[in-house]
């Protein structure tokens, strides 16, 4: 067994891709790269789909390999799936890598696997933390490629392009020779044919230099990852404060990642300066950060919000029974009166007494909404009374009510009305739950 096979076997049983029960999807271009993943993988494994997305780029010349590609799998048994993109699709690396990796997960979706595997090799590697470090990268961008994030698994990370190329020479394979390959107006080309050459003229084994950066970035950044997720609650803004500006710089650089946020250091700091400024406001404020997204910090917290307000259903509660939400499930059920203990009101469970109620609406919040608090003599506007409780801005937007008319009798997670409260007997049970039928 030659050293490329024996390394790609040994990734695959690594992560226990040797005994999949799913299909294997293999993202395959008909390049040297996947070409030579594919005639390797078709040794191990029987059930594989080659998934091949065709740019539209280069006309008659993109066409020519999306069918070599299929007379490939054709001759080695492998299921081939392709997809075409519209001409109208922007000719940059950016969008292109969209449209790839968009590809990747709906044929994963499709074909219900779990597993895409991309040809990336070693030199890939190395182009990419160069192209980083000229962009501005941290630490966690040296890290590099990943071998494995979530459905993308990588068995080629750690093997050269000159190996696999002699792979491809030594085993009679014909890969595609894509000719945008060569045009530096592409970076990555422009790293691969310039770039790196003159970074070897300094440092002959600059691959290995790189690759070595990329691995020692990596273990470094799993220390760090291991420790930020050992702190108790991180983003309870008085925790915040007290943390060091290296460790304040990294959490926010996670909500940003972790939220899909474009960052630099000069974002992350103006949101460190924010959090600081408004860690006293009760009511809370908010930063915005994309068209959705923004930064909010009260006396409590520190979290990203998305400020685009939800739709909520209005439904009307005419009978017993269950009633889907979009992200949950109300029910109301007739009460056997018997009661252990009455639940916190977090618990999103309550003891009622509606004999006086008959028309409910399950809504939002609206002008003129008005609830009398459990044990008041008197009512009041909804408006304080979410104010009274600190429920911050965003979160009001998004809740829902048990209502009569403008007359609040349940707020979930926050309280009752006095008006529905069990005295000599109790009606209903009231519950709202996550709706996992999602």
């Amino acid at each position: 067994m030659d050293k490329i096979t024996e390394k790609v076997k040994y990734f695959l049983e690594k992560y226990d891709l040797l005994d999949f029960e799913k299909p294997i999807l293999i993202a395959f271009s008909g390049g040297y790269d996947s070409m030579c993943l594919l005639d390797i993988l078709c040794k191990f494994r029987k059930n594989v789909i080659a998934i091949h997305l065709n740019h539209n780029w280069r006309g008659e010349e993109s066409d020519a390999e999306e069918e070599k590609c299929r007379k490939f799998c054709a001759r080695n048994g492998v299921e081939f799936y392709y997809e075409k993109l519209s001409s109208d699709i922007p000719k940059t690396e950016t969008a292109a890598r969209k449209a790839r990796y968009d590809f990747f997960e709906k044929c994963a979706e499709k074909f219900s696997s779990n597993a895409v595997l991309t040809a990336h090799n070693a030199n890939d590697n190395a182009e990419t933390l160069i192209y980083r470090i000229a962009k501005g990268t941290g630490t966690k961008g040296l890290s590099g490629i990943a071998e494995h994030r979530g459905i993308f698994y990588r068995p080629l990370l750690e093997i050269t392009r000159e190996d696999i190329e002699n792979y491809a020479y030594e085993h009679n394979l014909t890969p595609n020779n894509d000719s945008s390959n060569s045009d530096i107006k592409y970076k990555r080309n422009l790293i691969r044919k310039n770039i790196l050459p003159q970074m070897e003229k300094i440092n002959p084994h600059m691959l290995q230099a790189l690759n070595s950066l990329s691995e020692r970035a990596r273990l470094d950044n799993e220390i760090i990852e291991e420790y930020t997720k050992s702190i108790i609650e991180p983003y309870k803004t008085s925790n915040f404060s007290e943390f060091s500006e290296a460790l304040k710089s990294r959490l926010v650089y996670n909500l940003f990642v972790e939220n899909n946020l474009d960052y630099d250091r000069l974002k992350i700091q103006r949101a460190i300066d924010f959090i600081l400024e408004n860690k006293d406001s009760k009511s809370g404020k908010t930063f915005s950060l994309s068209e959705n997204l923004s930064l909010f910090v009260n006396t409590e917290t520190i979290e990203i919000i998305n400020t685009h307000k939800p739709h909520l259903p209005e439904i009307k509660i005419g009978k017993e029974g269950m009633y889907k939400l979009d992200n949950y499930i109300f029910i109301i059920e007739k009460s056997d009166g018997k009661i252990e203990k009455f639940p916190k009101d977090s618990e999103l469970t309550a003891y009622v007494d509606l004999s006086a109620f008959k028309d409910l609406t399950l809504r939002g919040r609206k002008d003129g909404d008005i609830i009398k608090p459990l044990g008041c003599s008197g009512s009041q506007k909804l408006k304080k009374y979410l104010n009274e409780k600190k429920v911050p801005a965003h979160k009001k937007a998004e809740m829902l009510f048990l209502t009569s008319g403008n007359e609040i009798l349940w707020a979930p997670s926050l309280g009752l009305s006095d008006k529905i409260k069990v005295g000599t007997k109790q009606t209903h049970v009231l519950k709202l739950i996550k709706n996992e039928m999602k």
